[in-house]
């Protein structure tokens, strides 16, 4: 690519954490807008997304697992 092609392009502006939490999370839950979805997959960084969302999944199958011994102990099974 020539430097006229290379000045046309943006930078991808950096996610801060609060955002990549909530990318991650409406992802996570089906709900994230289209304009957010667009930003993240501009930002490069696709990696910084598959280890939060590990992250996120991680998280939420233990509460999950927490919730159901929880359950299960106040039922006395």
């Amino acid at each position: 690519m020539g430097q006229a092609e290379d000045r046309g392009r943006e930078a991808p502006a950096r996610e801060r954490p609060g955002g990549l939490l909530l990318s991650v999370l409406g992802a996570l839950f089906g709900v994230q807008s289209r304009d957010r979805l667009e930003r993240d997959f501009a930002s490069g960084r696709p990696w910084r997304y598959v280890a939060a969302g590990l992250v996120a999944t991680a998280v939420f199958v233990l509460l999950v697992v927490l919730v159901v011994r929880l359950v299960l102990r106040a039922a006395g099974v």
